[in-house]
């Protein structure tokens, strides 16, 4: 399973690292995320410079395809030289955002008629881009899916290794990533936020 984690110039830490960490878990199953990036290495919001693992054109190839966010996201959305390299099919990947990253996937017209999450700060410039704002963290429709809070990243990828390999497989991944004393608890929660939509 290829996955792409689409990371940019200012990007939120915790959006790549954490759903490159949990899809990472199932590496012994041939899964694969990799930091997929416009350039050969990028800054975060708190200047943490991260190499590429893959260009951002591996995008177009691979299986799942996650939109990662951060505080250049709005820049990039109107950067028809970054834009212009995605050519995504949302009928053969599974493709999805986390906060900022929704703004992308609404100017790539990915999003359609579909309502979306994202976090407060980006919600004014999703809802200009045309697109219905949930007040929720998790929302997917098919093979597509969005988030909303830096904390939802787990969402996300539980969402991605429900769909693909499994109930069970979601849950041990999960667990594993859990505080400890609230394991059950934490996978039962996210379970149930991506679970409508499997």
């Amino acid at each position: 399973m290829r996955i792409a984690i689409l990371t940019f110039d200012g990007f939120n830490e915790l959006d790549s690292f954490v759903a490159a960490g949990l899809l990472n878990r199932l590496r012994s199953q041939g899964w694969c995320a990799e930091i997929t990036c416009p350039t050969a290495q990028v800054i975060s919001m708190n200047g943490v410079i991260v190499h590429a693992q893959q260009p951002l054109e591996f995008a177009n190839q691979a299986d799942v395809v996650l939109f990662g966010s951060g505080i250049k996201t709005r820049e990039i959305a109107q950067s028809p030289a970054i834009l212009d390299r995605l050519r995504l099919d949302p009928q053969g990947q599974l493709i999805g955002a986390q906060c900022s990253g929704t703004l992308l996937m609404a100017k790539l017209g990915l999003l359609g008629d579909l309502p979306a999450c994202t976090d407060l700060t980006t919600k004014p410039w999703v809802i200009e881009a045309g697109v219905r704002v949930l007040d929720q963290p998790f929302y997917a429709s098919g093979n597509l899916a969005t988030a909303g809070g830096c904390l939802s990243a787990p969402y996300l990828a539980a969402w991605v290794i429900a769909k693909l390999a499994g109930e069970g497989a979601c849950a041990e991944a999960l667990h594993y990533v859990a505080p400890v004393g609230e394991k059950d608890a934490f996978v039962a929660r996210a379970s149930g936020v991506v679970r409508p939509y499997l």
